[in-house]
């Protein structure tokens, strides 16, 4: 399972024009789910993600969950983030999860993570 994982102070998903999702202050996280990706892989990325300390707490440093801040998440599933440019110019997704696994662990993974926060 890889994340990309940015600080955001808002953010929102648009398909051919029309909002999807958005959030205010918070972690947009792009997720991408690799073949055999285990429950405990899940379980190991949602503590991560909801206990990474990358807001400034008063004074300054990055101290602060999303949890700490009451930020919100907006998660991505991103397939390329399984691709691989070990040879030639073209990325391998051979490492990325069957669609329809990988839409079941994405789901879960944002159930946990929704979990987490509460």
């Amino acid at each position: 399972m890889r994340a990309l994982v940015q600080r955001v102070s808002q953010a929102a998903v648009f398909v051919e024009g029309e909002k999807i999702s958005s959030i205010k202050q918070g972690l947009l996280l792009f997720l991408g789910v690799v073949k055999g990706d285990s429950p405990a892989a899940l379980q190991r990325m949602v503590h991560k993600v909801a206990n990474l300390r990358i807001f400034s707490d008063q004074a300054g440093k990055m101290n602060l969950s999303v949890k700490d801040v009451a930020g919100e998440v907006l998660v991505v599933s991103q397939f390329t983030l399984a691709g691989e440019l070990n040879k030639g110019f073209r990325p391998s997704f051979a490492n990325a999860e069957e669609p329809l696994l990988a839409k079941e662990m994405y789901q879960q993974f944002c159930d946990a993570l929704q979990e987490a926060l509460a």
